[in-house]
């Protein structure tokens, strides 16, 4: 679709010829190993029986039949025709071992390959509730301590709150989220999670404690019951409906003529954004965590739904603490706190109302949403 909208089909058949002909000539080349290998060995097969037969015709003609006889010499000739032919398959795996190799380095490099996040010896096994602290902190892709994407975050949110984070592409908005679970370690400063550093938990402990509503959302292959058990395997069926209902996800899979029992295709293809991002947020429901990260989770339904969850979220988990993503200001208005992000840096931390007074940036998105409609009509 994306290749279409933009025209670039003669773009990409050339991209796709280049890398069909690079691998048609390492097909060829392995093919035409192999087509060497077959009548080198039959030739070489074939001539050891000539030179058998040969050397005990004269062995039973210059000896009168008394050092070999023609029975022995048969026998002989079809003992090596077996060893020979094995000696033959033998060479065939060699080369189909051969052509695996590259294929077998690759997913042996996948296997062998070690995580850098790792449990301490003495770990924390119970996370005491959803309060989260920034000290600090800060974090950097790269091995670079100076080339930081988020710099001296100092945040501190109440266990059960509800936080809005809004800032402009790029201004590092999933990467503050994605060290509350330690999906990163910090470079500097320090994350707390229940009043430790999350450094001092079992990891999966941790995640357990937590639930991530991704940008991009995953459905597997399997039916609505098998991906909303993802959270929690052992969830009973009223247990998914009702994180269905505060996910807003209820209805529609009623609506399917299998409800429930309903197969999704790999990736979702076969419900639409808004369905899919609801039941996402259902199956993170499930885990009953601690924590509750949506981001950017309900960017793909209607602000009526979004409104309903919202308030779904604050009358049935209230003690969950939830930390919303978004680029709607009517999604985070509502919030207990907001933080706004501006280039790796918190510039701003406060209600909707304190903001619209102390923050520049908020009041400029804020305005933006609601006056430009109005000029605009």
């Amino acid at each position: 679709m994306v290749v279409k909208s933009f025209v670039r089909e003669d773009e990409e058949e050339k991209k796709f010829g280049a890398v069909s002909d690079k691998i048609y000539s390492y097909s060829k080349k392995a093919e035409g190993i192999i087509a060497f290998n077959a009548p080198v060995m039959q030739f070489s097969s074939y001539l050891c029986m000539i030179l058998i037969a040969w050397f005990g015709a004269n062995i039973i003609i210059k000896t009168n039949a008394v050092d070999m006889t023609t029975g022995e010499l048969f026998s002989l000739i079809n003992y090596t025709m077996q060893i020979l032919m094995n000696l033959m398959s033998l060479s065939m795996i060699f080369v189909m071992l051969t052509m695996s190799r590259a294929s077998g380095e690759r997913v042996c490099e996948v296997l062998d390959e070690k995580s850098d996040l790792h449990s301490p010896e003495n770990a924390v096994f119970e996370v005491a509730d959803g309060s989260i602290e920034f000290i600090d902190a800060g974090f950097s892709y790269s091995s670079d301590k100076d080339k930081l994407c988020l710099k001296n975050v100092n945040v501190k949110i109440k266990s059960g709150e509800t936080v809005g984070i809004i800032g402009s592409t790029g201004s590092s908005k999933t990467t503050f989220v994605q060290l509350i679970p330690r999906l990163y370690d910090i470079t500097s400063g320090t994350v707390k999670v229940g009043g430790r550093d999350v450094r001092e938990y079992d990891l999966d402990t941790l995640r357990n404690e937590v639930a991530i509503v991704l940008q991009k959302n995953v459905l597997f292959s399997g039916t609505i019951k098998d991906n909303l058990r993802w959270g929690n395997e052992n969830a009973t069926d009223e247990e998914m409906a009702q994180a269905c209902r505060l996910a807003q996800a209820d209805p529609f899979i009623r609506e399917m003529e299998e409800g429930y029992d309903t197969y999704i295709e790999q990736g979702g293809t076969n419900v639409s954004g808004g369905q899919k991002q609801r039941l996402c947020i259902a199956r993170s429901l499930l885990k009953k965590p601690k924590i509750l990260i949506l981001d950017d989770s309900t960017s793909a339904v209607d602000t009526k739904t979004d409104a309903l969850i919202r308030q779904a979220f604050k009358e049935f988990i209230p003690e969950t603490t939830k930390i919303i993503i978004a680029q709607r200001i009517s999604s985070i208005e509502g919030a207990d706190k907001i933080i706004v992000l501006d280039d790796g840096e918190v510039t701003a931390f406060g209600t909707h109302a304190e903001l619209l007074e102390s923050s520049e940036i908020y009041r400029e998105v804020y305005l933006s949403q609601t006056k430009g409609g109005e000029n605009n009509e």
